[in-house]
C-alpha cells in the first residue's frame, strides 16, 4: 500500500491557490491518553490544521523544550509504544483524511526496522516523516524505502545552515523542509526569530519544494507574521500548552480546537 506524500503536496499547494500558508500542527501520540491523543489530532484538523505532524514519544527529545518533554514523558509512562503512534495516523487520517506525518528521531526507527515502519506507515495512511536528527549523509536507506512506500522525508534545516549545505538537505527531502526559526529547542516565545524570514529566502534558492517555518510560533500574530514569507506555519507546543493546562482531557481536546481555529484564522491574515 503506498503513502501520502501526494496528499501532503496537494494540501500544500492547495493552501498556495487560496493565497496563504498552510497550518501545520504537532501533538504527541499517547498524550493524554492514546485515545485522547487520537481525539486532539482530530481536534486540531476539525478546527482549521491543514496537516498534523504525529509525534512518536521519545526519552531523549534532543529538538523538543520543556513543554513537549513533559507530554511525552506522560505517553511513555501510559506505555505507548509505536503500533500506538501508527493506530493515531491511521484513525486520525480515516476520520479527517487531511494528512498526517510522523515526527521521531531516528533510533525508535532503526530499532524497530526501517521496512518495516515505512510500510506499517503507509499501511495507515500516513504522509511521511519529519526526521530531525538523521543525517542527510546516512539517510540514503531510509529514503529508498519512504519512496518505495509513497511517503515524504522531511528534514530539518536551522539558521546555522550553509547555502551548501541547504542546497544538499532540499536536494534529499520530499513533502516540505522544515525550516526551524532559530537556534535552539522547540517552545512558545514572545516573538518569532527575525532569522526565520532570511532562512526562508535561502531555502527557497535551492528548491520548489514548500519551506514551512516552525519553533516559536504559538497565537494568531505570529501565524499571520511569518504567513507573510513561508508555505507553512508549524505549531506545537502551544498546543501541548493547551492540553496540559485544560482541568480535563475533554476540555484539552476542545481547546486545541479552539486554538486551531485561531491560529487558522492567523494563516488567512484574519487577526
Amino acid at each position: 500500500m503506498s503513502g501520502n506524500v501526494r496528499l501532503l503536496s496537494d494540501t500544500l499547494a492547495a493552501a498556495k491557490e487560496e493565497g496563504r500558508s498552510a497550518l501545520i500542527a504537532y501533538l504527541p501520540a499517547g498524550f493524554p491518553t492514546v485515545d485522547g491523543g487520537i481525539e486532539a489530532v482530530k481536534a486540531a484538523i476539525e478546527g482549521g490544521a491543514d496537516v498534523v505532524e504525529v509525534g512518536l514519544p521519545h526519552s531523549d527529545p534532543v529538538l523538543d523544550g520543556p513543554v513537549i518533554q513533559t507530554a511525552d514523558d506522560i505517553a511513555l509512562r501510559g506505555g505507548v509504544r509505536i503500533a500506538d503512534v501508527m493506530r493515531t495516523v491511521r484513525e486520525a487520517h480515516a476520520a479527517t483524511g487531511a494528512p498526517i506525518l510522523v515526527m521521531t528521531y531516528w533510533n525508535p526507527i532503526d530499532r524497530y526496522g526501517v521496512e518495516r515502519f515505512t510500510a506499517e506507515l503507509a499501511e495507515a495512511g500516513g504522509a511521511g516523516c519529519i526526521l530531525p536528527d538523521l543525517p542527510v549523509q546516512e539517510s540514503a536507506l531510509w529514503r529508498e524505502h519512504a519512496e518505495k512506500h509513497g511517503l515524504a522525508t522531511v528534514f530539518v534545516v536551522a539558521p546555522s545552515s550553509k547555502d551548501e549545505r541547504l542546497a544538499e538537505i532540499t536536494a534529499a527531502g520530499s513533502g516540505f523542509v522544515y525550516a526551524a526559526s532559530l537556534m535552539g529547542v522547540t517552545g512558545t516565545r514572545a516573538s518569532v526569530s527575525s532569522q526565520a524570514e532570511d532562512l526562508v529566502r535561502r531555502t527557497r534558492a535551492t528548491t520548489d519544494t514548500p519551506v514551512c517555518v516552525g519553533l516559536g510560533v504559538s497565537n494568531p500574530a505570529q501565524a499571520a507574521e511569518v504567513a507573510r514569507f513561508a508555505d507553512g506555519v508549524i505549531v506545537g507546543s502551544a498546543f501541548v500548552k493547551r492540553m496540559l493546562d485544560a482541568p480535563d482531557d475533554a476540555a484539552g481536546v476542545e481547546a486545541v480546537r479552539a486554538l486551531a481555529g485561531e491560529l487558522a484564522r492567523g494563516v488567512r491574515g484574519q487577526v
